[in-house]
């Protein structure tokens, strides 16, 4: 068994700020490191926060922005659609930290393994949360990776006997939570503290056994560690306002392609050794 277990939001290819985290962490060869999703996209370094967690003995979930990137590129082909919503939800700032070698084979493959879920007993892991209404088995990827407001105005707990941990919604835009603040609700904790966010910046691991929560901030460099207790705010769900959560609409992006690529990209540019047969 573990003797840690550690949990780390939404990384969003800030790999200078995850290597601070972890430093400050230092987890040891029997603690458990699991990442909640969102790797890539928005910041600088998606292609080296792949690497690293690819070749490391941690676990990682599947994020929207990886459930983006996946469908913009089924077979080895482009979709059009897909992958103009994915670029315009930062998914040009993935490309751009492949230095337009394109995205090699092994790393799409290794995404495509990414489980929706990981269950450790007395918390369960997941990306952004749960359809409150239906069963553990009967939740879609829709629900796992992208749900919201459903999930946080629900006012009681899912599980009777654990805690559910998510990243995807970043906490400070829940009612009355403080930028660098988690968010608790009924049963459930959220951890993204936004690190991309000029309001924040904060990337967050927490210890789920001790608890602590540990927290490198992107703009500062500046690293904490505060008891949980401390870190976290308890939301009323009643006060969670509606929100239209239409996925990103595609458009047009020739401008933004060729600023990429000089021209529009090919199978072969943007999939390094993925192209079809």
């Amino acid at each position: 068994m573990a003797q840690r277990r550690i949990v780390i939001g939404d990384v969003h290819g800030h790999y200078s700020a995850l290597m601070q985290l972890l430093e400050e962490i230092a987890p040891a060869t029997d603690d458990a490191v699991y990442f909640l999703g969102d790797l890539i996209d928005r910041g600088p370094n998606s292609c080296q926060v792949i690497d690293f967690v690819r070749q490391s003995p941690y676990r990682c979930l599947l994020g929207n922005h990886e459930q983006m990137l996946l469908g913009s590129f089924p077979n080895g082909r482009i979709y059009q659609p897909c992958l103009d919503a994915w670029l315009q939800s930062g998914g040009r700032a993935t490309l751009a930290s492949y230095a337009n070698g394109g995205i090699p084979r092994q790393h799409i493959e290794w995404l495509k393994t990414l489980p929706a879920s990981i269950d450790l007993g007395d918390f369960w892991l997941v990306h952004a949360g749960v359809n409150p209404h239906v069963r553990p088995e009967q939740q879609t990827p829709q629900d796992t990776c992208w749900i919201r407001d459903e999930f946080h105005r629900h006012p009681q707990p899912y599980f009777a006997n654990k805690t559910i941990v998510t990243g995807h919604t970043i906490t400070f835009t829940l009612p009355d939570v403080q930028p660098g603040q988690l968010a608790r609700g009924p049963g459930w904790l959220g951890i993204d503290t936004g690190v991309y966010s000029v309001r924040s910046g904060w990337l967050t691991g927490v210890d789920l056994d001790n608890p602590l929560v540990y927290q490198a901030n992107v703009w500062t460099d500046e690293v904490r560690v505060r008891p949980l207790e401390d870190a976290a705010y308890s939301i009323d769900p009643a006060k969670v306002q509606p929100r239209l959560q239409p996925r990103p609409q595609p458009r047009k992006t020739t401008p933004l392609r060729r600023s990429i690529f000089g021209k529009r990209p090919t199978s072969n540019e943007v999939l390094k050794g993925c192209a079809s047969a």
